[in-house]
């Protein structure tokens, strides 16, 4: 198995989807066109792609001339049956891969929060063994409105599109679900002043809402991570030619 990993900002962190990867022992082929331009120069050389978060919004072309060109690539993934996997800004490049719409600057969440699964996503193989609601982690300010077609599989109270499948297996997540509580506690080092601003005592109360919401939002993490996974089909990485 082999997986086209984007970076959209340094020092990425994989969480609970890491793991999942090397449970399935996956190969992974990390690309950074934040830092280099870089992306994949095909279809055919990976079973997936994975397209992580970012700073910047899903149309922010004049300062990442490159998004246009990943937007395409997730497309063509998709449309060739591979699956695909947009967390966060990734998920606002799916949508606007699909015709969706990107919504810039009106909808922040910072926290963990409930999520309500539609009766889409409880037949979806990522949502089908979770339950009705589950908690995840939210850092955005952007969101999207669903391209046509979409199967519309989880939604939450603040912002209603937050995971959309298009095909078989091209996903896109609003919430962090790989942000295990290891992930978050690295995050809260490293933009330590950034949460501080966005969120004035959210570090003192961090605590408190870790104890109630960390763990379930880590099981619910770990099993849409594995249920992902377990969409590539290994070996089918050289029947689309580019």
């Amino acid at each position: 198995m082999r997986v086209a990993i984007v970076e959209n900002m340094e020092n990425t962190y994989l969480g609970t989807l890491g793991r999942a990867l090397d449970e399935a022992g996956a190969r992974l082929d990390w690309f950074r066109p934040w830092k280099d331009g870089a992306l994949p120069t095909g279809i055919h050389q990976h079973d997936a792609l994975i397209v992580m978060g970012g700073k910047q919004s899903a149309v922010d072309d004049a300062d990442y001339p490159y998004l246009p060109a990943l937007a395409n690539l997730m497309r063509r993934f998709g449309d060739a049956d591979k699956p695909v996997l947009g967390v966060c800004l990734g998920a606002q490049l799916l949508a606007r891969a699909y015709g969706g719409e990107n919504h810039l600057d009106g909808a922040r969440e910072f926290a963990w929060t409930t999520l309500d699964v539609t009766p889409e996503g409880a037949a979806d193989p990522l949502f089908a063994g979770i339950g009705a609601r589950f908690d995840s982690f939210q850092w955005h300010v952007d969101t999207f409105s669903l391209p046509a077609n979409a199967a519309h599989l989880v939604s939450g109270s603040v912002v209603p599109n937050q995971c959309f499948r298009i095909g078989r297996a091209a996903y896109g997540t609003q919430f962090h679900f790989e942000a295990s509580t290891e992930v978050v506690d690295a995050w809260l080092v490293e933009f330590r002043d950034i949460v501080e601003r966005r969120s004035p005592g959210w570090l003192d109360r961090y605590p408190e809402m870790a104890a109630r919401h960390a763990a379930a939002s880590d099981r619910a993490g770990e099993a849409i991570a594995r249920a992902f996974v377990q969409t590539i089909r290994p070996g089918r990485g050289a029947e689309a030619a580019d």
